[in-house]
């Protein structure tokens, strides 16, 4: 699985300051400890970034260009900001991807020149002029869109990124958008096939936002067996969490048989595994929506 680092984010405190006060040494410091920790690119979230947004990202794509040659994601709104990080941006070991183009029109209009212009990727967000899809289907009717306006200013399948949107379980608004990003997931072979080469990729710790410290790691781990079974071929990760990073290169088949068995409803006795096995067998049921979330899921 290809990881994309997480930890340059204007809302984390150390990186925001150095931002604001074009301090080089933090931001640098911090892409040098992603790479060294095997990610795959690194993500510029700069928010909204709407004033000064363009000389800010030139400015962070080239204090990182000058220590890393990891490829990155330009992560903000501002289309005048991405196109600012583009103008700089130096193809070392892969291309710049636009994080990201939503289903709607000035989000489209804006945003696809940039990346037909400048040879970038794009992550396709799946969110749509009313907001966020209400189940699998309309996620691949926006999926269906912007491959469509993707193709029309020539940007190769293997440069987008299909992003399904995944919603944090706490809510109970959105709990039923997680087992439903799992939906969709079953589709994507789908438009692998009319489209090969596309990718798709996720704000994996958006489905632990809300719940307690200590149970994040955890509902992290098992949505992404959970999404990778169905060709979830990236996600945006905190480059630091070595657990998460053993479980997207392959480790731990036993926990992955184990909640396959839970996703395909077999039916588990609780009391023949060990605690580490009972605790991802319930987190699957929470995550697959047989079992409303509770922070005391794990002790139920």
């Amino acid at each position: 699985m290809i990881l994309i680092g997480e930890n340059l984010n204007v809302i984390i405190r150390k990186i925001g300051t150095a931002m604001k006060e074009k301090d080089p040494k933090p931001i640098q410091e911090m892409a040098i400890a992603e790479a060294s920790a095997g990610i795959d690119y690194l993500d510029i979230n700069l928010g909204p970034a709407r004033k000064g947004g363009g000389e800010l990202m030139e400015w962070v794509v080239k204090t990182l260009q000058e220590v890393v040659d990891t490829p990155l994601y330009l992560d903000t709104i501002n289309a005048e900001a991405i196109e600012a990080g583009l103008r700089v941006y130096k193809n070392k070991k892969g291309k710049a991807v636009i994080n990201s183009i939503m289903a709607r029109p000035e989000s489209m209009e804006a945003k696809f020149p940039l990346a037909q212009k400048y040879d970038a990727g794009i992550v396709a967000l799946l969110w749509g002029p009313s907001g966020l899809p209400r189940d699998a289907n309309e996620r691949g009717v926006l999926a269906a869109e912007l491959m469509q306006k993707a193709m029309e200013f020539g940007i190769p399948n293997e440069d987008i990124w299909i992003d399904p949107i995944i919603t944090p379980i706490t809510s109970p608004q959105s709990q039923v958008q997680v087992p439903g990003c799992i939906e969709f997931m079953k589709m994507f072979k789908d438009l692998q096939e009319i489209a090969p080469g596309i990718k798709s990729t996720c704000g994996l710790s958006n489905v632990s936002n809300g719940a307690p410290d200590k149970l994040r790691p955890i509902l992290n781990q098992t949505y992404l067996i959970m999404i990778e079974r169905y060709g979830m071929s990236s996600a945006i990760i905190d480059a630091f969490d070595e657990e998460i990073k053993n479980f997207a290169r392959g480790k731990r088949e036993d926990l992955k048989k184990l909640i396959y068995r839970v996703m395909d409803k077999d039916q588990i006795d609780l009391k023949s595994l060990s605690k580490e096995e009972a605790d991802y067998v319930k987190t699957t049921r929470v995550l697959m929506g047989q079992i409303l979330y509770s922070d005391s899921w794990l002790i139920s």
